[in-house]
């Protein structure tokens, strides 16, 4: 449960400027820009209840791999890199997307089901921000991270990319905002 939470409590933690809009034909959510919803402080009860239908239907692992490097431009146009920092690839669902839509608007949302856990997989980026994950299954994911702003005390907005990966395959994702 503790390494699902980062990913929420991490995102919680931050601003964002860009929301999930629901999919059409059962697609998942995609990531959009937005700027109707300011920051805030506040706990977010969770509306949508964990799926465990859904979560029994999705595999565990896999045979592919998601790689690419985690980076923030700030707004004056300085780059930095998120070295050594945790990237979090989580099934697309609709729970995971209430979940990000949330902390992409800047606010904190109750802690994931324990069960969500089993199917998140983390990587650890290197000096350079980049980071590989093995064993995905195949499917459509959230990947998510962000980077410790030069202060050493605050962090960039969240950065969260939608990314679909078929068996055996490996997608390189830009984790740059």
């Amino acid at each position: 449960m503790r390494q699902w939470m980062g990913i929420v409590l991490l995102g919680g933690l931050l601003a964002g400027c860009q929301g999930l809009m629901p999919g059409s034909d059962g697609e998942p959510p995609e990531v959009v820009d937005r700027t109707d919803q300011a920051p805030g402080s506040a706990v977010v009860e969770r509306q949508v209840a964990f799926p465990a239908d859904t979560y029994a239907k999705l595999e565990k692992r896999g045979s592919a791999t998601i790689k690419g490097r985690l980076r923030y431009t700030t707004r004056q146009g300085r780059t930095i890199v998120g070295a050594d920092e945790k990237v979090s690839i989580a099934p697309a669902t609709e729970y995971s997307a209430e979940a990000a839509d949330v902390a992409l608007a800047g606010k904190r949302i109750e802690p994931a089901d324990p069960r969500a856990r089993e199917y998140t997989h983390y990587a650890r980026t290197d000096g350079n921000g980049y980071f590989v994950a093995h064993g995905i299954p195949a499917g459509v994911f959230y990947v998510a991270g962000s980077v410790r702003l030069p202060d050493g005390q605050s962090r960039s907005p969240l950065i969260l990319k939608q990314v679909r990966v078929g068996a055996g395959q490996t997608r390189e994702v830009d984790l740059s905002r």
